[in-house]
């Protein structure tokens, strides 16, 4: 049976630029695509999140320019904890999918895995 069910992935940018954003962006887009073998049609929206020191660009467009141009892509900024991680993207696939849960691989690259390993306070 088909479920909506959802994939998350981080990652750190090395500079606040358009460049090192959509770098970042795509590195991690590209793993979880990979990753999930996941297939444009079944996505049924993708959003993007940053951190607040990250403002040079929508890492979005990542996903456009890898070709996702029929998706729904929303964007936004993290508040400021203290503490968090910065220079951070993270990205949260809704994906339709025959797949159970535990077939769904999540990504964390770049010393983002500590975003799991905080508990519940680090979503």
């Amino acid at each position: 049976m088909t479920m909506c069910r959802g994939i998350r992935g981080a990652t750190i940018a090395e500079e606040n630029t358009a460049e090192g954003i959509y770098s970042a962006t795509r590195e991690l887009l590209d793993g979880l695509i990979e990753a999930n073998g996941i297939i444009e049609r079944e996505v049924a929206a993708v959003y993007f999140t940053m951190t607040p020191d990250l403002n040079a660009v929508f890492p979005a467009a990542a996903a456009r320019q890898a070709g996702w141009n029929d998706t729904a892509l929303m964007g936004g900024t993290e508040i400021a904890v203290p503490g968090s991680l910065t220079k951070c993207i993270r990205i949260l696939i809704l994906l339709n999918t025959d797949k159970e849960p535990q077939e769904l691989v999540n990504l964390y690259l770049r010393g983002t895995d500590a975003l799991r390993l905080q508990g519940v306070e680090s979503i």
